[in-house]
Formats: C-alpha cells, structure tokens, sequence
C-alpha cells in the first residue's frame, strides 16, 4: 500500500535494452513507502539505467514496474512528478560557475515555476520569498548541509565544495519539491569511509522521515534493502578446463526480494545475444573492453530509448 508521502516501488521482470545489447534485465523488487533502497553493483553493470527507469527517465523494454501506484512504461511522467534526481552524473549535475546559494535559489524557482501549484505564482512577492527560504531551509537540514561551515557561507563557489558537501547540496536540491522517491547515482563515488557513512546516515534519515530513496552505489551497507545488477563473480576453473568448478553454488535469479529490508533482488545476466547465463553481467554485452563504464552503458540506452 502507498502512503501520502513515500512511494511504494514495484518491478516484475523489468529489463531495458540498448544498441549494444540488454543493459538490465529480469530485475523484481516490492518496496514500501518510506524504504532505503541500495541499486548495488560494479560500474558498467546497467545500475545507472536502472535508476533512470525506475524514477520515469528511461522507457523499459520488457517488463512493467510500478511507483507510488503509477505504472511504467505506461506513465512515466506521473512518475517523474512524484521522484526527484539527486546527483546523476551527465543528468542534473551542479553548476560549477554557480555559488551554493545561487544554486539553491535556481533550483527553487525551476521547481515553484514547472512543479509547484499555479496558486502559488499569484501569492504577494513577500510571501513567496518567506516561503522560498523556509522551503530552503528545511531542505539544507534534511540533507544535513550547513551554510555557515562552508568557507564563504552561501557564498562559496560549488566547485569549491568537497564530494560530501556537492552530494548534500544535489539531495537538499531535489528535496525542495518534497518528492515521494528521492534517487541518487553513484553514492559511495570519491568518498572515504567516514564520509560514506555520513551519506548513508543522511539518506536513513531522509527515509524514515517518509520518503523513499534509491541510492547506487558499489558496497550497501548492512541494514539497507539491496537490489543487485550484474552476476556473481565465477570461481576460478580447477586444472581441467571442462569442469570449471565453482567455490559455490550459484544464485537463482528470482524476480521478487526476499520480504524483509534487507532481502535481494537480482538482475539475469544475459549473454551478448541477450541470452540468459552470461558470466560478465556487465549489461555492456556487446561493447569493448574499453568502454565498460556505467556512463557510456546509460549514453547507449539514452539513444536508443530517449530521456524524457
């Protein structure tokens, strides 16, 4: 069931393919509002496309998915109403010519003039600039930013900012319009170990305060929901070459996580054909060794699919 805030997120068979082959495919989850939803995986492994999907930004190819109770492919951009980007590298990256307050005042105005209500155009200036700040401040506080510790205060240069302090301003941003999913590419990206954790506590919180958050990232956490895109690593083959054993038995792909906030839900590999049974799980499938990175596999799907 939805909640007036959070939005549920739903996926059954969810798959996207692009020029160079499947990108993801066979992803299942069944989240509730209010969730923390680590999109775990190696880099070039579809995760980026993933998030774009699931937030309205990418048209799937196969499967349906369904958040805060508006289906996709079907309604992408009701879906794209209620979800709001974080930091997405090549998407909505921050402007570096831009000081951090001159940043948060853009992102007011864009999200008061294409998202907010039409009555709050016709309210009197004063007001308007009361509740802009108001908006602005609680944003920076859920998004755990404060002003007065940067160097110059709201005057500081964004390219000025640390990688921790950028991803706080892009999460105070998309929490201006007070959005039912809050989604974030590449989390963990440049950070160290005590600033990773600071991003996470972050996030905790932003989700139990009702919104539901899909964050990307290469490692979750313990305690956070996971969906993984990729394969299992294989095991290195014994000395005969037709054996191939492996240290373990591998997963079966499952459509759906297990119930609990901590279950998994995979992705299928797929072979460069889109076969199932791939061992890369790259979702890169026909590209070169060269270009395995997450950015060029969502560039592919951009052409092929179109972001809306």
């Amino acid at each position: 069931m939805d909640s007036p805030h959070g939005a549920a997120v739903k996926a059954e068979n969810f798959g996207l393919k692009g020029p160079r082959g499947w990108v993801f495919r066979g992803v299942g989850i069944d989240a509730g509002p209010g969730s923390l939803i680590a999109l775990e995986g190696p880099s070039g492994s579809g995760r980026t496309c993933l998030l774009l999907a699931l937030t309205g930004r990418m048209k799937p190819s196969e499967g349906h998915a369904e958040v805060a109770g508006h289906r996709l492919p079907k309604r992408m951009a009701a879906v794209r109403r209620v979800a709001a980007l974080g930091p997405v590298s090549g998407v909505n990256d921050l402007d570096q010519a831009l000081t951090v307050g001159e940043q948060l005042r853009e992102g007011a105005l864009l999200q008061r003039r294409y998202e907010g209500p039409v009555r709050a155009l016709l309210r009197p200036r004063g007001e308007r600039r009361t509740a802009t700040a108001d908006r602005i401040d609680a944003a920076l506080a859920a998004a755990g930013l404060d002003l007065d510790t940067l160097p110059k205060g709201p005057r500081t240069s964004v390219r000025d900012l640390d990688r921790l302090e950028a991803v706080r301003l892009s999460v105070a941003i998309a929490l201006l319009g007070s959005p039912r999913l809050l989604a974030l590419d590449d989390l963990d990206l440049k950070l160290s170990d005590a600033e990773r954790a600071e991003a996470w506590a972050m996030l905790r919180s932003i989700a139990e305060a009702g919104t539901t958050v899909l964050a990307v990232c290469s490692q979750a956490p313990q305690g956070v929901r996971v969906l993984r895109t990729g394969a299992e690593p294989e095991a290195k083959p014994g000395p005969k070459p037709a054996a191939k054993p492996e240290s373990k038995p591998p997963r079966k792909d499952t459509a759906k996580p297990a119930a609990t906030d901590t279950g998994t839900a995979e992705t299928k590999p797929v072979t460069k054909g889109g076969a199932e049974g791939a061992t890369d799980g790259s979702g890169a499938d026909d590209r070169p060794e060269d270009e395995t990175d997450d950015t060029k596999g969502t560039d592919d799907a951009l052409a092929e699919t179109g972001r809306a």
